[in-house]
């Protein structure tokens, strides 16, 4: 195992996985050949590229009974410890037990699983999420997990793909006026868990560049009112609402050109992900008052170099987290909808 995976920041609240546990969901499950054969398979991969969605259902039909039981679950499935499943987040953890690259799943099933993955992301950006994963959990579906809840093709359903610094999802708009079907995580360290004031390789700390693009901009009266003094408890990503008081500067002070590089801002955060979630991401935010509506703080506690670079900084709004944590290394939450009442289980 790489040392990066070795990560004291990332291993709470983890549940226990024993080497039994291990044994019996990848070795080689003879039942587990689902009713989509290889020869199927093929001929759907050699059509038109087809939307994660539609992938969902195809994965959900080639599982077999045994299969389900590990990996599908009812739309509001709960568990005393984890709370609503399908909602949950964290930066380290398993939805389920299995692992995308174990005997558990068939060739063609991780076929499909890995189409889906690709098909979430921005078809540019998935070579530079395939270096997050090598850097952090050894490679793509090595310590990944999936889970599938309610029924694809027959009612409302979620994906959700789980890992060290990865929560993602595709729901077909299933979750009612949420952004990416729920709130999403990203992270990387790419140099280690504690990076320098560089964050070298990190496939991430761009967008944190962009950020204090808007801060340079900032003249001495507007710096000290976008200098927050204290960084959140990364963990807390929950709506205020429209009459909640926001850290940092009200974005609809600043000037044009400085609202122009907001923008740019958040042009590159959404950057990574497939059209239709960049789109939800914006109808959701113009539904909240755009990001005029929105505040923008950089946390002074937690300067990597005391070079006023700022790791930490957060965008906020009535519905609207987007808060790039990036001491030690880069964790980010997000939670985007259209209005305040979806709630967070981090």
């Amino acid at each position: 195992m790489k040392k990066t995976l070795s990560c004291p920041d990332c291993e709470i609240g983890l549940p226990p996985f024993t080497r039994r546990d291990f044994l019996r969901t990848t070795g080689a499950v003879a039942a587990a050949a689902g009713p989509l054969s290889a020869l199927a398979y093929a001929k759907e991969t050699s059509e038109e590229k087809k939307a994660p969605e539609t992938l969902v259902k195809s994965l959900y039909d080639a599982l077999s009974e045994k299969q389900r039981q590990e990996v599908c679950f009812a739309w509001d499935y709960t568990e005393k410890e984890r709370g609503l499943l399908r909602t949950r987040i964290s930066n380290n953890w398993h939805i389920t037990k299995p692992v995308i690259n174990s005997n558990f799943f068939t060739a063609e099933q991780k076929g499909i699983i890995r189409e889906i993955f690709e098909g979430i992301y921005s078809e540019e950006w998935i070579p530079q999420i395939e270096k997050q994963l090598q850097d952090d959990a050894d490679g793509y579906g090595n310590a990944q997990n999936i889970a599938i809840f309610g029924k694809p093709g027959e009612d409302k359903f979620e994906f959700v793909m789980t890992g060290r610094h990865m929560t993602v999802r595709c729901d077909g708009n299933s979750a009612e006026h949420l952004a990416f079907g729920g709130p999403i995580f990203y992270g990387h360290a790419a140099d280690g868990f504690y990076e320098g004031s560089k964050h070298p390789g990190n496939v991430f700390w761009p967008q944190a560049l962009e950020a204090n693009k808007v801060y340079e901009m900032l003249d001495g009266r507007e710096r000290k009112a976008a200098e927050v003094a204290e960084s959140p408890v990364e963990q807390r990503s929950g709506f205020r609402g429209k009459d909640g008081q926001f850290p940092g500067i009200p974005i609809r002070d600043l000037s044009a050109d400085q609202k122009e590089q907001c923008q740019k801002v958040l042009k590159k955060l959404i950057e990574p992900y497939r059209q239709t979630d960049r789109d939800e991401v914006l109808s959701c935010l113009e539904a909240q008052g755009g990001l005029d509506a929105c505040s923008l703080a950089f946390y002074t506690d937690h300067d990597i170099g005391n070079d006023r670079v700022w790791d930490n900084w957060r965008i906020e709004g009535p519905s609207f987290v987007w808060y790039f944590r990036g001491e030690p290394h880069v964790h980010v939450w997000v939670h985007v909808a259209d209005d305040p009442s979806p709630k967070i289980n981090a």
